[in-house]
């Protein structure tokens, strides 16, 4: 007896400044693993909030007014809104959410909560590498360079900017502002004296409330390495570097008119070895799940990291396949590997204290009259 089609719910939008990069990668996934051995269910975050269910075909569907079926999530399954039972069993989910509180580990914790096995990276992991400064610290904590950085609080710098510009004048001209908590190249700028560093902490101050401020290096190349796990095997792709005709790589340059990319990137072989270690390194050291990348900034002979993607863009099927097909593939994979390797549920104990009546010991409340 053929055994019966496994549902994916393929989740993409969100509140985020990538909210609509995420559409594209969302539809990317959802149309390739059309046709495959699993059912397909695209679910829309909208901005303002809530889950919708769709039959959608193309990204041009989302550029107005969106339809669909509002739903939530419950144990197994997506619930219609407001109701308790099941509409629809989850097997298996994908997040394809860029940045905000879909790759930030919010979308995790509510697949995990829901009993749902995910096919991309967990709560730990997403949480951490959502912040460029803690990426910077979990990095050189594995003895894997970074470059030179330092953080300012929005409030930090409204009330002691002369304080922020002493440590920029020290650490030293050019450098690189951006965001902490933000990804696609928004709100980058590169600073070369104390106006522009000015300017641009405002305008990363408008996105988010803390920008990381970093050596800026000339002449340095953006490549890009990604790792998966696949049959309980940590796999790692070959290098890919992309262009860019400014200081940095651009938005516009990532998705609209770039310079292009070359893969694999021309590195000499032992420096191409480094990064695919340090990317192994990285996704090893946190036990993730799915695929992510890595991007580094190659100045000479060095690699210095520079951050993680936990969603990255088109989930970095193309540094694995070189077809539709082969992606296709390589999609589906993360999905059985996820039903394979799904958690085991550990035993919850149970205290017993909330029936004794009676709170006592070192830990217990001090009773204060029957405030409990």
């Amino acid at each position: 007896m053929e055994k019966p089609q496994k549902n994916v719910a393929v989740f993409f939008g969100g509140r985020s400044n990538e909210a609509e990069i995420s559409v594209i990668t969302g539809m990317y996934a959802v149309n390739l693993l059309r046709g495959t051995r699993y059912r397909v269910l695209p679910v829309w975050l909208p901005p303002e909030g809530g889950m919708l269910l769709g039959t959608w075909n193309k990204v041009s569907e989302f550029a107005g007014a969106v339809r669909g079926t509002p739903v939530a999530l419950m144990r197994g399954a997506l619930a219609r809104a407001g109701r308790k039972k099941p509409f629809v069993r989850v097997d298996v989910a994908l997040n394809c959410c860029h940045g905000g509180m879909g790759e930030d580990g919010t979308l995790a914790a509510l697949l995990a909560w829901a009993h749902i096995p995910s096919a991309s990276p967990g709560v730990p992991e997403s949480a951490l590498f959502m912040d460029k400064a803690f990426t910077k610290i979990a990095a050189r904590g594995l003895d894997i360079p970074a470059a030179p950085f330092f953080t300012v609080g929005e409030r930090e710098f409204a009330a002691s900017p002369d304080k922020v510009f002493a440590c920029a004048a020290a650490f030293g001209y050019p450098v690189v502002v951006k965001p902490a908590r933000l990804g696609s190249s928004i709100g980058l700028t590169v600073a070369h004296g104390q106006k522009e560093l000015e300017e641009a902490l405002s305008l990363a101050f408008t996105l988010d409330d803390k920008a990381l401020v970093e050596r800026y290096f000339e002449g340095k190349r953006d490549i890009n390495c990604a790792a998966c796990r696949l049959d309980g095997e940590v796999r790692v792709s070959a290098c890919e570097e992309v262009f860019s005709a400014g200081e940095l790589l651009t938005y516009a340059e990532k998705y609209e008119a770039g310079k292009g990319a070359q893969f694999p990137a021309r590195l000499p072989a032992p420096l191409a070895a480094q990064i695919a270690a340090y990317t192994r390194r990285l996704y090893e050291a946190f036990g993730m799940r799915g695929v992510v990348r890595a991007d580094f900034l190659v100045v000479g002979q060095e690699a210095y990291f520079n951050e993680l993607n936990i969603v990255p863009g088109s989930l970095a099927g193309y540094l694995f396949g070189e077809t539709l097909s082969k992606i296709r593939a390589f999609f589906a994979a993360l999905l059985d590997e996820a039903l394979r390797e799904a958690p085991a549920r550990k035993q919850v104990l149970k205290t017993g204290i909330l029936s004794e009546g009676i709170f006592s010991g070192a830990k217990g409340c001090k009773r204060r009259g029957n405030f409990v």
